[in-house]
């Protein structure tokens, strides 16, 4: 049987660049070298596209305590320039050599896996250009994937489903721009402490947790380093945080959810940011599955996560996060439509804990990724 020709897409423009290159790290790894024909296509920084052979991609992990960076100083023919081009049945990728003008081929592109996290590849972005080329690609669409990236329209839309969300408001850029004495007026019915975001990102980068309202201009003008829109939500104090994680159905039924985590800061006044995420040296505990909740509670965050994949049209998978509060009322935080996936990640925890290892996750979402057919589905 011939092998599959899959394209490993990774790195990026955003400021998860180096969390992509963990993921594409773990991801060739555990392909099966005898069933995937390998070839990444790497994004560096200021947005070049070059081919990396697999092993180069398996080398790209954290190296005393710095995470990796895509750069095409080292890479095998200097970086050669990636070009993805319709073919006549899918995609073809090729190749330009550093200031070169001829194109060789490096063959056709059965399915990529785009594994970039935040804006410019999370987003929808890419998934249009995988759509308008004929590509195979796993993971949602444009719109799901757009809609799972801005937190404005994700809270909208779940709340149109009649999913729980918490209390939030909205800083667009034209609100800025016109009035910002009244847009920082429009966070005074939310209780402190508040979470200031970037509407449009993710890895927890660009967040502040703030308990004051001296704190919030500030707040504002370090999220907007990252996105000139931002989402301030109230803080659950006392919430547990937990998460699951969602597959797509290989027969078309339900998603399938997995085991319910919790994420437990050793630190009650911190929160899962950059560095607990990445660089944890302790600073958080991942109990996989959580401990002491019931098994009600268990199956009603499941039904949660299964229908806000399928509000916003998600396919291939997703991870969502919630907030159990003291009371237990359970709130949906987000939905992630392409979550860390590195080995450590707490996506693929998950799914180990409900019997997929990490291999067979990735082979599970290729298979799903080869059969969806190209077009509007």
């Amino acid at each position: 049987m011939a092998r599959i020709r899959v394209a490993l897409v990774f790195g990026g423009a955003s400021e998860e660049h180096p969390v992509s290159c963990l993921t594409a790290h773990g991801v060739a790894a555990a392909l099966d070298p005898e069933r995937y024909d390998v070839v990444g296509v790497g994004i560096t920084r200021d947005g070049r596209w070059v081919v990396v052979p697999r092993e180069e991609i398996i080398a790209l992990d954290v190296q005393d305590g710095q995470l990796p960076e895509l750069t095409t100083n080292g890479l095998t023919g200097s970086g050669s320039q990636a070009i993805l081009l319709p073919g006549t049945t899918g995609s073809q990728l090729v190749r330009r050599a550093e200031g070169g003008a001829a194109l060789a081929e490096v063959g056709p592109v059965d399915v990529a896996f785009a594994l970039l996290h935040g804006p410019f590849g999370e987003d929808g972005t890419i998934q249009g250009l995988f759509e308008m080329m004929g590509t195979r690609y796993v993971g949602s669409g444009v719109l799901a994937s757009a809609v799972g990236m801005d937190k404005h329209y994700m809270k909208t839309v779940f709340a149109a489903a009649g999913l729980p969300v918490g209390p939030y408001a909205v800083i667009t850029p034209a609100d800025w721009r016109r009035d910002p004495a009244q847009a920082l007026k429009s966070v005074s019915s939310l209780n402190y402490p508040l979470y200031v975001k970037p509407a449009r990102g993710g890895s927890s980068i660009g967040i502040t947790k703030i308990i004051d309202e001296s704190q919030l201009e500030a707040a504002i003008d370090y999220a907007h380093r990252f996105d000139p829109k931002i989402v301030v939500e109230e803080g659950l104090e006392h919430a547990r945080e937990l998460e699951c994680g969602v597959l797509e159905s290989l027969d078309g039924g339900l998603p399938q959810v997995s085991a319910v985590a919790e994420i437990r800061m050793h630190n009650d006044s911190g929160f899962y940011d950059f560095q607990a995420k990445y660089l944890p040296e302790e600073q958080v505990d991942l109990d996989v599955p959580a401990q002491h909740l019931d098994a009600d509670v268990v199956a009603e965050l499941q039904a949660l996560a299964s229908r806000a994949f399928e509000s916003i049209g998600g396919e291939g998978l997703a991870r969502v996060d919630f907030f159990l509060t003291a009371e237990g009322r359970p709130v949906i935080n987000e939905i992630n439509t392409m979550p860390g996936f590195t080995e450590h990640s707490m996506f693929p925890q998950v799914w180990a804990a409900s019997g997929i290892d990490y291999p067979s996750l990735v082979d599970r979402l290729l298979q799903l990724a080869v059969k969806r057919p190209t077009g509007l589905r």
